[in-house]
């Protein structure tokens, strides 16, 4: 039984690393999705046009619209001459916020009364507007901190001191790469599996693995343990991307992160042999692998918190095997994650690996009959 199971795991490494096709797929995409999403798929707001409309003619306001300019956010400041140009800027998207100063702005502030700045944002893209409208009210916070200093005027003692853990710099790659770790491992799982059968059926040899004296459960080994060592060396290889590349910190155990890799693949594997199991043809399992992976990313709170979900779909990310391991990543990679913490989101993904690879060998068997 072992010798049969040996040669399946080798005749499936073969046929992998013979096919040309099979073989760019799982090395350079990856490789170049790194790149391309450590550095693209970002939420950083940098060298963002907005608008300024200073109908003040005092020195405060000029004193004001020129702490924008010295921004690095603000990379284009368009300066409008009337409140008609508001409604056309925003609408053609010239910028994603506009200054408005009113004509008593300079005024009000020297006779001590409040001085009021109206910022004028686009809602169409709600993330960066509320990011640039923090920024803004930064600036001008400072601005009136100083303003106060210099005046005499009274202001509070209160000194706000802010210091970011795990991640001092807010640097989003350092947050973005261990999750991809998890996302392009998951990816490459789910092609090698997927591909498995149907490849199989397509050139005509699945029928000869039929009439072998293997059992459907020595084939089944043998598609899943090759589709588990190339999904491990795919996810080593972007952690050593991360890490001496991009420079990440490492600072957990690297034996924690593997537990949870491999117990991460395993769940992936049995929905990509499940998904292969259906499949007659190559196209319908890329098809359907898609079909798994958009929503998978998208509710495991990589791009947006789960928290931020409606409540009825919150329940549903429990099922997402990408959910627990993008915590686990993430953890390891920036804060020491401890053995007890990794453990809680390590076994429902064992759970979601048993019921993915039970229902993976019961549809198997039950295509053969």
């Amino acid at each position: 039984m072992l010798n049969r199971i040996f040669a399946l795991i080798i005749k499936e490494f073969l046929a992998v690393w013979r096919d040309k096709k099979s073989r760019f797929v799982l090395i350079v995409p990856p490789i170049i999705q790194l790149f391309i999403f450590a550095f693209a798929a970002t939420l950083d707001v940098k060298n963002v046009p907005i608008g300024i409309l200073n109908r003040d003619n005092g020195r405060q306001g000029f004193e004001l619209a020129q702490r924008f300019h010295g921004s690095p956010v603000f990379n284009k400041i368009i300066y409008l001459q009337s409140v008609d140009e508001i409604g056309p800027f925003i609408d053609n998207m010239r910028g994603v916020m506009v200054v408005s100063l009113d004509e008593q702005f300079s005024r009000n502030l020297e006779a001590q009364q409040p001085a009021q700045v109206q910022l004028i944002l686009d809602g169409r893209k709600s993330n960066t507007t509320q990011i640039v409208a923090g920024y803004a009210s930064s600036i001008i916070q400072t601005f009136n901190d100083d303003f106060a200093a210099l005046s005499g005027f009274p202001q509070q003692n209160t000194i706000l001191v802010i210091r970011n853990w795990f991640n001092p710099n807010l640097l989003y790659y350092w947050y973005n790469i261990p999750s991809l770790s998890g996302i392009l491992t998951m990816l490459v799982a789910l092609l090698v599996t997927a591909l498995s059968v149907a490849r199989e059926r397509e050139l005509g040899t699945f029928d000869q693995l039929l009439v072998s004296p293997a059992t459907p459960f020595e084939i089944l080994v043998g598609k899943t343990v090759p589709a588990v060592v190339i999904s491990m060396l795919e996810g080593s290889l972007i952690i050593f991307v991360g890490v001496f590349i991009f420079q990440i910190p490492f600072t957990g155990s690297l034996f924690l992160l593997y537990c949870s890799m491999f117990v991460f693949v395993l769940a992936i594997v049995g929905v990509g042999l499940f998904i292969s199991s259906l499949s007659q043809t190559q196209q319908q399992a890329v098809l359907g692998s898609f079909l798994f992976m958009s929503p998978s990313v998208l509710l495991s709170g990589f791009a947006t918190p789960i928290e931020n979900m409606p409540a009825w779909l919150q329940p549903v990310t429990y099922l997402i095997p990408l959910r627990y391991y993008l915590v686990v990543a993430k953890g390891i990679f920036l804060k020491d994650m401890p053995g007890d913490i990794v453990f809680n989101n390590i076994w429902p993904t064992a759970i979601i690996a048993l019921c993915t690879l039970t229902a993976a060998s019961w549809l198997f068997k039950r295509r053969l009959q």
